[in-house]
């Protein structure tokens, strides 16, 4: 029984490579996707950041783990605080990457204005963190002479992690639903939307768990709970951008073929008739507007190639009413 519940090094090391590394191909499906439509923003800046702390992190925890006896003791020392300084960073710059990733969903107001000093409460909290883990671990230096050093990070920690983690994580699931809330989107793209945003939670879940395992009991299975929170927030920071590209390839498979192209043309004249003199008097000129209503449910690729083509007007109608073509390119664009 004691056997099963410890986790053995040999297990540690498994769950500390196998998991930062899918997280690290998540991340560069991500910046794939981005590159290929020509849309990387700030949010994938700060999910490189991510991605690049945490392969550190995956270095690091073997060399603490596997041949921590081939060097001093300070080198012991030096890779235990590294180990916990980036595991703050990648949390940190993943949940940047999400906040940053609603920001660019917002229209410029009130709203975008608090997102964006939001953005700047997480680089403070991330900063307290921090520092708290060096004057913890500097005020009892007894842990530096053991063979795997490992502070004793105790009660005050646990708990500025669970208040940050819990308060960061509530911000990444409301934003997104008081963004969401002023668009017009039909009810299911709705709920897809917020339900790709929403988990959020399932780090708050991870998080409370690691914090649960500093207070308690720490060893191994701290490091096994914190390779697991660092994991699940860089895929979780992604998953926007990757599920959007997935639900966007399925769309344009459904609906982009070019022998149902669902369009209908509607001949209108846009003003009274207009009278251009010449040289003739008794001779005018009617001139008509003819005007082509596309239908909303069209992927991007299929508007922007109707865009290109020799229209005089494109309007945008959707099934529920009209809305504005920001809100709508934006929908489309960033999120599906």
């Amino acid at each position: 029984m004691m056997a099963s519940s410890s986790p053995t090094i040999d297990q540690t090391s498994v769950v500390c490579m196998v998991l930062p590394l899918v997280a690290i191909t998540v991340t560069s499906f991500r910046l794939y996707c981005r590159i290929q439509h020509g849309r990387l923003w700030f949010d994938d800046l700060w999910a490189t950041f991510a991605m690049i702390f945490t392969f550190a992190l995956l270095v690091i925890d073997w060399l603490y783990l596997q041949n921590y006896e081939n060097y001093s003791q300070g080198v012991r020392v030096a890779l235990y605080y590294m180990i916990c300084q980036f595991f703050y960073a990648v949390v940190w710059c993943s949940r940047i990457s999400i906040l940053l990733t609603v920001v660019q969903l917002a229209v410029p107001g009130t709203l975008r204005k608090v997102l964006t000093f939001t953005t700047v409460t997480f680089v403070i909290a991330w900063a307290v963190l921090f520092a708290q883990v060096w004057w913890t671990c500097e005020s009892e230096p007894s842990w530096k002479s053991q063979p795997r050093p490992q502070c004793d990070l105790g009660r005050n920690v646990s708990i500025a992690q669970i208040i940050t983690d819990v308060f960061g994580d509530i911000i990444l699931i409301l934003a997104p639903f008081r963004l969401i809330y002023k668009v017009k989107l039909t009810k299911a793209r709705k709920i897809r939307i917020l339900a790709i945003f929403s988990t959020s939670a399932i780090t708050t879940v991870v998080s409370l768990t690691h914090a649960y395992y500093v207070l308690s009991d720490g060893g191994l299975k701290e490091a096994i709970a914190a390779m697991v929170e660092t994991s699940m927030s860089l895929i979780v920071a992604n998953l926007s951008v990757v599920v959007a590209f997935f639900l966007r390839m399925s769309t344009e498979d459904d609906t982009c073929s070019p022998a149902q192209l669902p369009f209908a043309r509607v001949r209108t004249f846009g003003s009274q008739p207009m009278r251009r003199h010449i040289k003739d008097p008794l001779t005018t000129t009617l001139i008509g507007v003819e005007t082509i209503t596309i239908r909303t449910d069209l992927p991007e690729t299929c508007c922007r190639t109707l865009q290109n083509g020799n229209t005089d007007d494109i309007s945008f109608n959707s099934i529920e009413g009209k809305q504005s073509v920001g809100e709508l390119w934006r929908a489309y664009n960033v999120l599906l």
